[in-house]
C-alpha cells in the first residue's frame, strides 16, 4: 500500500505540474497522443492501449503473434538468409546489430505460420522496432516466402504491416525491387483464389504501404495508424500547403474507402475469426 501511495503521489504532482520529479526507468509511459502518465504494468494489460484516449502504442511482432494466433500455434519459417551491404554504407551493420538487441529478432520480419482457432493460417509480421520496420532485401524475401507457403498449402494469409521506414535506402534500388516482388507473389495468390488479409497498424508508410500491405483482399486497420506512402511533413513540404488533420490517419482512409474496417487491437482476433468463418466456411 505504501509503495502505491508513492506512485499516485508521484502521479499526482506530474499532473499538477508544481515540481519536475525524477521517475523511475521502466515503471511509467506518457502518451505521445494525450500526454497521459500511465503505468506501465496496466499499459501491458492493456494490450498496450492508453486507457485514457485510447492510443496504440507499437507492439512487437512476437507479441502480435501471441495475441492474434492460438497459443503455441506458431510454428517459425527459417529463410536461411540474413541482411548483407551490398552498398557498402556506412554505419548499415552496426544499425542491424543494435535492431537485434532491441528487439531480438534477426530482420524486421517475422514470419512462420499457425491457427486462429484452429484453421490454419500463414502469417507475417513486421517489426517497427527494427530499423523502422524498412524493408530491405531479407524482409521482401521473407514476406514472399510466406505467401508461396500460403500459396503451396492452400492456407489463407495474414500480414501485420508496422513499417514507417518504408523501403530502406541503405540498399538502394535492390530495396525498391522487393515492392515489384511482394506485389507480384500476392497477384499469384490472389489468382488461386485464397484470402489474403492485411491489418495495418500505426505507422504503416512508404514502400511497404504502396506494395504489399495495401493489397489485401480485406484490408483492416487500427484506430489513428498513420497510413500512406510519404509522411505529413514531407507532403506539406512538397505542395506547399497544410494538410487536414487527421488527413493519413485509418479513420479517414476507411472514410474514403481505401481501408475496409478500423478495428481496435483487443477485438482484431474475434474480428480475424470471424472473417474466416465467414469467407472460408
Amino acid at each position: 500500500m505504501a509503495q502505491m501511495g508513492w506512485f499516485e503521489r508521484t502521479y499526482n504532482r506530474i499532473k499538477r505540474g508544481k515540481k519536475k520529479i525524477d521517475i523511475p526507468h521502466g515503471l511509467w509511459t506518457k502518451c505521445t497522443n494525450c500526454s497521459e502518465i500511465v503505468y506501465n504494468k496496466s499499459l501491458e494489460d492493456n494490450l498496450k492501449v492508453c486507457p485514457k484516449c485510447g492510443f496504440h502504442f507499437y507492439l512487437r511482432a512476437r507479441k502480435r503473434i501471441e495475441i492474434t494466433l492460438d497459443k503455441d500455434s506458431f510454428i517459425e519459417y527459417d529463410s536461411k538468409i540474413n541482411s548483407d551491404n551490398p552498398l557498402n554504407f556506412p554505419g548499415y551493420e552496426e544499425k542491424l546489430s543494435k535492431s537485434e538487441k532491441a528487439t531480438g529478432l534477426d530482420e524486421a520480419a517475422l514470419i512462420g505460420e499457425g491457427k486462429i482457432r484452429g484453421r490454419p493460417i500463414a502469417v507475417g509480421v513486421t517489426d517497427f522496432g527494427f530499423m523502422g520496420g524498412s524493408m530491405g532485401s531479407v524482409v521482401g524475401e521473407r514476406i514472399t516466402l510466406t505467401i508461396e507457403k500460403a500459396m503451396e498449402k492452400k492456407y489463407p494469409l495474414l500480414i501485420i504491416s508496422g513499417s514507417g521506414g518504408g523501403a530502406r535506402m541503405q540498399e538502394g534500388i535492390i530495396s525498391l525491387m522487393q515492392m515489384a516482388k511482394t506485389s507480384a507473389a500476392i497477384a499469384e495468390l490472389k489468382r488461386l483464389g485464397l484470402l489474403y488479409i492485411s491489418l495495418l497498424t500505426h505507422p504503416t508508410m512508404g514502400g511497404v504501404m504502396a506494395s504489399f500491405a495495401s493489397r489485401g483482399d480485406i484490408v483492416l486497420a487500427e484506430p489513428g495508424a498513420l497510413l500512406g506512402f510519404a509522411g505529413p511533413r514531407v507532403i506539406k513540404q512538397t505542395i506547399k500547403q497544410q494538410m487536414p488533420k487527421g488527413f493519413q490517419q485509418s479513420e479517414s482512409l476507411l472514410e474514403h474507402g481505401v481501408i475496409d474496417l478500423v478495428v481496435e487491437r483487443s477485438k482484431i482476433r474475434s474480428t480475424l475469426i470471424r472473417i474466416l468463418d465467414l469467407v472460408l466456411s
